[in-house]
C-alpha cells in the first residue's frame, strides 16, 4: 500500500492521472455534460439563496441592533432618584449602555420629526425623562425590560413588545429554514453527481477489475476519478459564479438606491461576492470529488 501511495506521488504518475482524467471527461461527453449541469443548476440555486439569506440576515441584524428599551422615569422622581435608577439599570448583566434623554430633549426630537406645531407643548411639557437602554444581545431586550419595570421610579419600559418578539421569532425560523434548504440543495447535488459518475464508472468496471488484477492499488485507480470530479465541480461552478456576481452587482445598485430611504442597507458588492464566490468554489470542488469518491468505492471491492 505504501509503495502505491509513493508511486502515486511521483510527477510522472501524477501527470498520467491528469491525462486520464481529461481523457475520461472527453470520452464520456454526455455524462460529463450531465454532471456539470447538475453542479451548475444546484450551485446557481445555492448561490442565489445564499445572497438572499445573507442580505436578509444583515437587514434583520441591523433591525435587531436598533432595538432598545425606553425607560420612562416617574414624573415625581428627584435627581438623586434618577441617578439611583440609572445605576440599577447599568448594573444589570444584560445591559450594554444607558443614555439619558430629558423630557425637553424628547420634545425637541418630536418637533424636529413632526413639525413646529408641537412647539405649543413647550409651555407645559407632558413627556417623561427617558433612559434609552441597549442590551448586549437584542434577544435579551424583552427580559431586560421586564426587570426594569420592577424598579422604583420606573413608570414604563417600552420596547415595542409585539413587533420585537415577532421579529425575533421570524428571524429564528428564517435562519433555520435557510440552513435546511441549503443543506438539501447540497445533498441533492452530491446525489446527482455521485449517480452520474457512478454510471460512467459502471461502464468501465471491467477496466477497474483488470487494473486490480495486475496489482494496481486502490488509490492508483481512484485518483483519475477524483480528478474528474474536481474538474466537473470547477466547470459547473463557472456559470453560477458569473451569474451571481453580475446579477448581484446590478441588483444591489438598483435596489439600494430605493431602500436607502427606508434606512435599509444591503451588503456591498465586494464584501458579499468575494466570500460567496470562494464558498461556491469550495462547495463545487467538495461535491465533485466526494461524489466521485463515493461512486468509485464500491467498484474497488473486486
Amino acid at each position: 500500500m505504501s509503495k502505491g501511495v509513493i508511486t502515486a506521488m511521483k510527477p510522472r504518475t501524477l501527470r498520467r492521472h491528469f491525462r486520464e482524467s481529461f481523457k475520461n471527461l472527453r470520452r464520456n461527453g454526455w455524462m460529463t455534460f450531465a454532471a456539470v449541469s447538475a453542479v451548475t443548476v444546484t450551485l446557481l440555486l445555492t448561490g442565489v439563496f445564499l445572497v438572499i439569506m445573507l442580505n436578509l440576515n444583515k437587514i434583520a441584524t441591523d433591525i435587531e441592533n436598533d432595538v432598545e428599551v425606553r425607560v420612562h422615569v416617574n414624573l415625581e422622581a428627584t435627581q438623586a432618584e434618577k441617578e439611583e435608577l440609572r445605576a440599577r439599570i447599568e448594573a444589570l448583566p444584560e445591559v450594554e449602555s444607558v443614555k439619558y434623554s430629558s423630557k425637553e430633549q424628547e420634545l425637541q426630537n418630536i418637533i424636529d420629526d413632526m413639525g413646529s406645531d408641537f412647539s405649543l407643548f413647550e409651555q407645559s411639557n407632558p413627556l417623561y425623562d427617558v433612559f434609552i437602554v441597549k442590551t448586549l444581545r437584542p434577544q435579551d431586550t424583552p427580559h431586560t425590560a421586564r426587570k426594569i419595570e420592577q424598579f422604583e421610579q420606573t413608570e414604563t419600559a417600552v420596547y415595542g413588545e409585539e413587533k420585537v418578539e415577532n421579529l425575533f421569532s421570524f428571524m429564528k425560523t428564517a435562519r433555520n429554514v435557510g440552513f435546511v434548504l441549503i443543506a438539501g440543495l447540497l445533498f441533492t447535488a452530491m446525489f446527482l453527481i455521485s449517480n452520474t459518475i457512478k454510471i460512467t464508472i459502471f461502464a468501465r468496471r471491467k477496466e477497474i477489475e483488470i487494473m486490480k488484477l495486475v496489482g494496481a492499488t486502490n488509490w492508483f485507480i481512484r485518483w483519475p476519478f477524483l480528478l474528474e470530479g474536481l474538474w466537473i465541480g470547477l466547470l459547473g461552478s463557472m456559470i453560477p459564479i458569473g451569474a451571481v456576481s453580475i446579477g448581484y452587482y446590478y441588483a444591489e445598485q438598483a435596489v439600494s438606491a430605493k431602500m436607502s430611504a427606508h434606512f435599509i442597507e444591503f451588503i456591498g458588492f465586494i464584501p458579499l461576492v468575494v466570500p460567496v464566490t470562494a464558498l461556491m468554489l469550495v462547495i463545487a470542488v467538495f461535491i465533485g470529488t466526494w461524489g466521485s469518491f463515493l461512486s468509485v468505492r464500491r467498484f474497488l471491492n473486486v
